[in-house]
């Protein structure tokens, strides 16, 4: 090959020692000595450029009668680095393993030297300096990369010892013994000058080489395999085609068996550490796969030993990554054939000469493989061609097998374990083939089987899941592993909407039951709240969301029963929605399933709407979540055509006795404010002719398009919330609403008029639309014209709307303002006078003159008073009181006695004070002698004004 023929070097000129290595493989360097000659050079190794140049000129002669003399120079230098090759010689050390290989073509007699040499390579190369490693890595990696450069020579010997020097690098020895002054490199030093210089790249080429030489193609294979463990090497590996070189001489004839051994664990590298992508890309030809293919089957049918086992698991890991991709020919190759026929065996009886006489052991490495072929089922499926195989290989009935109880272990003798590890794999694999094979689902009674095997996983009978397996998480003393995935079974059937698995499903009583199972997990998750649970929850929400829309009588089913239990999912804790096990998935399932089980209904409706459903989706709807608003208005929508969800939708409050009414029209709010519609600052509409386009649609240009095809009016509908805003305000009514503000009537006068602007646009947009198609005629622009107008008069007179709303509310704030104001100054003006007369009353106790004054100025307001008319035969009576000094005015005083204790009982009925005997006479009371007391006031007086 053309990259093996690597030329020989160029040579050098000499350099002085302060210089640094040249780039390329350089001569070796040194100080030059003024007395060399021939002899110099025989009689020990080079040690100088001289020196070198004289080996070098030694080697290059043709003549015959030299080449004693070259093997014996050869052998010194040979003998003087037999304890490792210093840095600054190598590059020399290479050119004369360069001339040697172009001699080995007439001399055999070279090629004991050249093995030396590169054994040499293989010891751990000599510094002088810390810096050297760094100084000469050029200089090195250069040289290493020679080694793959010398698989051209045609010598198995020579490329045997390159391939054990290659070896060498990761089975370091520390030499015997070191050169004056040198020590060794570091351990890695030569892998990553090998990875430097491309070694691995150049080694797969040389495969070509050694196609017909099992020896060597082993020795290559081995070298490679070292070299693999580093992702550089693997990627420049892949980039020399080494999978496919690989993988299409995994067939040739090995005794040894070394060669798949070693081929497959290079591709397992390959595939760890470089893109799995390209690796399987350059594995999907026809000759690979059919190779893969041979030597499988032959590892199945004739391998006895573990390790064969154990080989023929990895190649069926590797033939599952390529079956992945869709254009590598697996059944072109009919290696897809073989590998179902293999997954089924063991549960079906099929007439294939493949089968026949093939028995799984129960050890480790069968179990796995059972496990891999159900893997290459489901991996199969994926590819529509392979579905005619799986239901010609009774793929259906053999993973139908494993949906029993686990009473005893299963077709084999497998530990419990084992089988229910396969048992679940089974399942799962079942939920992605049913689909594929409806027909071969119903005719196998998949349906009843599924629903018999969920009665028994939540029965009480004894049976603790070892959970120690993918499929088993969570499982682990307890049947939930089973439900789990015979749940998603039914849930990828039913998911297909075919009308003859639902009716079979429902005719069985799917429904009850499944409300059964719904509720045994509730209560469950009660005690633990794990992921499992939740997923069990939701799936069998969505199945029951699938098997009950559109069918009025499996909804009755779905009934009170359904509600009671519905019901308990809209209360979640809005703080689980984020933590992560599955509660938002949970929830959206419950909503789902109240849209498809309950509206329509009136029985469930009712019961719903006893139980304050409305209350719990508003409750949801308040916390604003986006992806929740959306399908809780369609749900309240749909809820109003019930007469009796408006009442509980206006009795609602929330907090800060927030109003539905109030709460949509925020959320209508936010809707436009992330949509980029204009408003300023008090909510009005500030664009007439465009009054509720987005900013992202105003950006859009119209683009004439078929009737059929919605613009982008009409598909905006479908994206935001807003439509289902209005429809739910319109069911509500938009007078009389509670709560509201001025803000929220100035939003809710646009929100009145969506429909009509949302016509509006469809009209611009069909305007713009024919304007660049053609130009309509004077009437259709007339009229289209007038059309524009009329939608943008719409828009002004909202806008005038609300101004004039916002006016009306300034001035009512106004007004009461200045009532507030005036009640203020009525009790400032109240305050002032009760000080004033506090100060007068002052004034006429402390100065005896201003009392004098305030008495006349009270007698002559009392005689001003007087009638000035006076009547004939009135008694005529004084106001004054003689000898009172006061201005205040008198009134009249009343003594009051009361009556005696001893009519009326109580506390001072036995005192002294109590008179002992009362003397009635005609039923009269006798006078008694008053109380008197000590004080100055009477006791039983009472003065009255």
């Amino acid at each position: 090959m053309s990259c093996l023929a690597e030329p020989r070097a160029a040579r050098a000129p000499s350099r002085s020692p302060a210089r640094s290595p040249a780039p390329g493989p350089p001569r070796c360097g040194g100080e030059r000595r003024s007395n060399a000659s021939d002899a110099d050079a025989e009689a020990g190794p080079a040690q100088d450029t001289q020196d070198w140049n004289h080996v070098v000129k030694l080697l290059e002669e043709s003549n015959s009668s030299n080449l004693e003399r070259q093997l014996k120079i050869l052998r010194k230098v040979v003998k003087r680095f037999e304890n490792g090759l210093p840095l600054k010689d190598l590059a020399q050390i290479f050119e004369i393993l360069n001339l040697c290989a172009e001699k080995l073509n007439d001399q055999e007699a070279f090629t004991e030297p050249i093995c030396e040499l590169i054994k040499l390579c293989g010891l751990p190369f000599q510094k002088k300096k810390l810096s050297d490693e760094v100084s000469y890595s050029m200089t090195v990696s250069k040289s290493i990369a020679q080694l793959g450069y010398l698989m051209r020579v045609p010598s198995s010997q020579v490329r045997i010892q390159i391939c054990k020097c290659i070896v060498s690098f990761y089975n370091v020895e520390p030499p015997k013994k070191l050169l004056s002054g040198y020590q060794p490199t570091s351990a890695n030093y030569k892998i990553q000058m090998a990875e430097l210089g491309g070694l691995a790249e150049t080694l797969v080429l040389s495969l070509a080489l050694v196609e017909n030489q099992l020896t060597e193609k082993l020795w290559v294979l081995k070298a490679l395999q070292y070299l693999s463990s580093s992702g550089v090497n693997c990627r420049l590996m892949l980039k020399a085609q080494a999978a496919s070189r690989l993988c299409v001489h995994l067939n040739d004839a090995d005794p040894s068996g070394q060669l798949v051994f070693r081929s497959s664990e290079i591709l397992w590298n390959l595939l760890e550490n470089t893109s799995k992508e390209e690796v399987v890309n350059q594995l999907s030809s026809l000759e690979c796969v059919h190779a893969l293919k041979e030597v499988f089957v032959h590892l199945l049918m004739h391998g006895f030993r573990n390790y064969d086992r154990q080989l023929r698991n990895d190649l069926l890991v590797i033939a599952t990554l390529v079956a992945e991709n869709p254009a590598a020919p697996m059944i072109e190759s009919g290696f897809t054939k073989q590998l179902v026929a293999l997954a089924t065996f063991t549960e079906v009886k099929i007439p294939n000469p493949l089968v026949k006489g093939l028995k799984l052991t129960y050890s480790y490495e069968d179990f796995e493989l059972k496990k891999l072929l159900f893997n290459v089922i489901g991996v199969l499926s994926k590819d529509p061609c392979a579905v005619q195989f799986l239901s010609e290989n009774d793929v259906m009935p053999a993973l139908l097998y494993y949906v029993k109880p686990n009473q005893k272990p299963g077709f084999h003798d497998w530990s419990a374990a084992q089988y229910e590890e396969l048992q679940l794999h089974a399942i799962a694999i079942l939920a992605t083939v049913a689909p594929l094979l409806l027909d071969k689902y119903l005719s196998c009674q998949a349906n009843t089987l599924l629903l018999v095997f969920l009665e028994w996983c939540v029965g009480q009978d004894p049976f603790f899941g070892q959970g120690n397996s993918f499929h088993g998480t969570g499982g682990r003393g307890s049947k939930l592993a089973q439900m789990r995935y015979s749940l998603r079974v039914l849930r990828s059937v039913v998911s297909l909407y075919d009308d003859a698995v639902n009716l079979n499903l429902c005719d069985q009583g799917a429904i009850s039951q499944l409300l059964d199972i719904l509720k045994y997990a509730a209560n469950k998750s009660k005690e633990k709240e794990d992921a499992i649970l939740l997923e069990i929850q939701a799936d069998i929400l969505f199945i029951l969301s699938t098997l009950c829309e559109n069918d009025l009588h499996r909804k009755e089913l779905f009934g009170y029963e359904g509600v009671d239990i519905l019901i308990p999912f809209l209360q979640m804790d809005p703080n689980k929605l984020f933590s992560g096990l599955g509660h938002v998935r949970l929830l959206f399932s419950a909503l789902d399933c109240l849209w498809s089980c309950i509206i329509g209904c009136y029985i469930a409706e009712d019961s719903f709407l006893e139980k304050q459903g409305i209350f719990l989706l508003l409750d949801l709807l308040a916390l604003k979540q986006k992806n929740l608003c959306n399908i809780i208005l369609g749900i309240l929508v749909e809820f109003c055509d019930n007469p009796k969800t408006t009442s509980h939708i206006n009795a609602w409050r929330g907090e800060k006795d927030q109003t539905a009414a109030n709460l949509l029209i925020q959320l209508w709010r936010q809707e436009e404010l992330e949509l980029g519609v204009k408003r300023d600052q008090y909510g009005r509409i500030v664009d007439m002719k465009r009054p509720i386009v987005s900013s992202f649609q105003k950006q859009q240009e119209v683009i004439p398009m078929p009737a059929n095809c919605p613009s982008f009016a009409i598909v905006e509908i479908s994206e935001n919330m807003r439509a289902k805003l209005y429809s739910l305000l319109c069911k509500l009514g938009f007078e009389n609403l509670p709560g509201l503000s001025a803000k929220d009537f100035v939003t809710l006068a646009i929100i009145r008029r969506y429909l009509d602007f949302k016509v509006g646009e469809v009209w611009r947009e069909l305007c713009e639309e024919l304007k660049k198609e053609f130009r309509p005629v004077t009437s259709d622009e007339d009229a289209l014209k007038v059309i524009s107008e009329v939608s943008e008069d719409v828009g002004g007179m909202i806008a005038a709307l609300q101004t004039e709303m916002l006016e009306n509310q300034q001035h009512q704030e106004l007004q009461e303002e200045e009532k507030a104001y005036a009640k203020i100054q009525a009790i400032h003006k109240q305050r002032e006078m009760v000080n004033k007369s506090w100060e007068n009353f002052l004034t006429r106790t402390s100065n005896y003159e201003a009392l004098k004054k305030a008495k006349r100025l009270q007698e002559k307001s009392i005689k001003a008073s007087r009638s000035k008319s006076k009547s004939q035969n009135v008694a005529v009576h004084s106001t004054d009181i003689k000898g009172l000094g006061t201005t205040i005015g008198s009134g009249c005083l009343v003594t009051v006695e009361s009556t005696p204790p001893q009519l009326v009982g109580g506390p001072l009925a036995d005192t002294d004070l109590a008179l002992r005997k009362l003397s009635v006479h005609g039923g009269a009371l006798k006078k008694i002698k008053r109380v008197k007391m000590l004080d100055s006031f009477k006791k039983n007086s009472v003065s009255v004004k």
